[in-house]
């Protein structure tokens, strides 16, 4: 039996850094669940709080769509678009922005301060769905360029 010369490898350079991503998402997600289960528990905290939304926001939008991205990168090569470096970087940014206001404001919600309806933290976090409705306009448009005709 004679194994078959061993192709060069053309991955896209894009991959490592969206495994990365996912992998760090991941990570944040579930600990973010945690720290949700025992800071409301410490605080013996039985209301609503934007604590609750982290760990889903980041694992689906951080793990879940990381990995649909590793599959379009394959497929498509999305990474070769003039789009895709501004994608990747509102994203991430939007991301990071969304979760950390959600974890800020829930936080103050837990401890009962007032300064969590304050208007600021809302813009900010405003901000960071702003970014990340943007990132998926980016994301649409490589992906209709690098679709075949």
């Amino acid at each position: 039996m004679t194994n078959a010369p061993s192709q060069p490898d053309h991955r896209p350079a894009a991959l490592t850094p969206i495994y990365w991503a996912v992998v760090a998402y991941t990570t944040l997600g579930l600990a973010s669940g945690l720290y949700y289960r025992e800071f409301t528990k410490a605080h013996d905290f039985h209301g609503v709080t934007q604590l609750a939304f982290v760990h889903t926001h980041l694992l689906a939008l951080g793990t879940l769509l990381g990995l649909i991205l590793l599959l379009l990168e394959r497929g498509f090569g999305l990474s070769r678009t003039a789009q895709w470096m501004p994608m990747w970087i509102t994203y991430n940014a939007g991301l990071v922005i969304t979760a950390t206001m959600l974890t800020v404001k829930g936080t103050l919600q837990v401890l009962g301060s007032s300064s969590a309806t304050s208007p600021a933290l809302a813009g900010i976090a405003g901000l960071g769905h702003i970014l990340l409705t943007l990132a998926l306009v980016f994301l649409l448009v490589a992906l209709k360029k690098r679709l075949p005709a």
